[in-house]
């Protein structure tokens, strides 16, 4: 029993040997095959972790290139915008520098203006220190030849007018001065036309023309007008005796069309002051034209709307008396004197000129007498022989000798 325990022992330890041998290759079958399949499985994972991160790799690719074309489509944008900042900023320096340009030349420019308008000042007030008598006494004949002919044109009165030539050529008298003679000959001529100038007296028919007009309520219309006031009325008449004094009868050559109203009565009353006035502004300026024009409406007013009486044929005979009157309009020109004035200097030129040519002629002429006075002079008389002693042939005429003058010599006083 204990030899069969023996060999069933060896049995079973080289069994259970057998069996550890196998399922120890068994076990490292297994083992081989899971390391196999987790070595495929890592493979497996590592492929699609490598396709993952190229697929992770291509889409941060993309989109870095994305954003990349993105910035740089904004830093072209950016560039763009700083081109166009930067021509705006260099047109703004454009039209600022031109501003300023164009400032600086217009600040000149008055600058310059300033400058030269001192610059004259400065030289007339030299001129008006340097300024003589003669040149004062030319100024005051400017100042009086200008009055004159403003005085004739603008108002007409002739008599203003002479005294401003006259006082005029008196100081260009007394200037002394040569180059005025030619402007003293044309202001002669210039008071000569002036007193050929029949004077009217514009004054006095300003006046009359006005009391025609004050005198224009007291015509009659020729048409009855409504709203008559009854020339005498009597508290104690009758209703019957006050509609007659109320109503005037009036006998008229001219058929009536129409009664007037106080406004048209009124208006032709106005009308005929108004042409009255007209004439008067036409006389007061001189417009000969203007003048009998309304003269001759104010007449033709007054034959159309007025009765034929004393006070209306009053009024027209003073109208054609008005008429007959010329208000010469057109008056001579005596500006020339003033002109030739103004350009006194050329005046003196000629006046020099002459003056030396005058000289000249003078100094030609006397160099053609002299000598033929030279020729011309006649020979010492030589008393006859006869007539002569011998006293007075030996004996020479005796000098006489001037009388010695005696110059009183001062003492020192001591």
């Amino acid at each position: 029993m204990t030899e069969l325990n023996e060999q069933q022992a060896p049995d079973l330890g080289d069994s259970k040997k057998a069996h550890r041998s196998r399922s120890g290759f068994w076990f490292g079958i297994i083992i081989l095959l899971v390391v196999i399949s987790v070595a495929g499985v890592g493979f497996y994972f590592m492929q699609g972790l490598r396709a993952t991160q190229e697929n992770l790799g291509g889409e941060v690719k993309d989109e870095m290139t994305k954003q990349l074309n993105d910035y740089q489509a904004q830093l072209s944008a950016i560039q763009l915008q700083l081109a166009n900042v930067s021509k705006e900023v260099a047109s703004k320096d454009n039209r600022f520098d031109k501003a300023l340009a164009d400032f600086s030349q217009s600040h000149q420019e008055k600058l310059n203006a300033t400058h030269n308008e001192l610059t004259d000042a400065i030289q007339q007030i030299h001129r008006q220190l340097g300024k003589t008598r003669g040149d004062w006494l030319i100024a005051d004949a400017e100042y009086l030849l200008s009055v004159a002919s403003e005085r004739l044109h603008l108002v007409g009165d002739t008599h203003t007018t002479l005294e401003a030539l006259e006082a005029a050529d008196q100081r260009l008298r007394e200037s002394g001065d040569a180059g005025v003679i030619k402007i003293r000959e044309k202001i002669a001529e210039e008071i000569t036309v002036v007193k050929s100038i029949a004077e009217v007296d514009i004054v006095g028919i300003y006046v009359a023309i006005q009391a025609q007009q004050d005198h224009a309520d007291k015509l009659e219309l020729l048409l009855p007008f409504a709203g008559k006031v009854p020339t005498s009325t009597t508290t104690d008449s009758s209703e019957n005796n006050g509609l007659l004094n109320a109503l005037g009868v009036k006998y008229s050559e001219q058929p009536i069309n129409e009664i007037l109203t106080p406004e048209k009565a009124k208006f032709i009353y106005e009308q005929l002051r108004v042409k009255l006035e007209i004439a008067q502004l036409a006389l007061v300026q001189h417009n000969e034209t203007l003048f009998q024009s309304a003269l001759a409406d104010a007449k033709k007013w007054l034959e159309l709307n007025f009765t034929k009486n004393d006070a209306s044929r009053n009024m027209t005979e003073e109208l054609d008396k008005f008429s007959a009157v010329k208000i010469h309009g057109n008056f001579p020109d005596i500006s020339l004197s003033l002109k030739m004035l103004k350009d006194i200097s050329k005046l003196r030129i000629e006046a020099d000129k002459s003056t030396q040519n005058t000289d000249t002629e003078i100094k030609k002429t006397a160099q053609i007498i002299k000598p033929a006075e030279e020729v011309i002079k006649p020979a010492e008389v030589v008393k006859p022989a006869e007539n002569i002693t011998p006293s007075e042939e030996a004996t020479p005429a005796p000098t006489k000798t001037p009388p010695a003058i005696k110059v009183p010599v001062k003492q020192p006083k001591q």
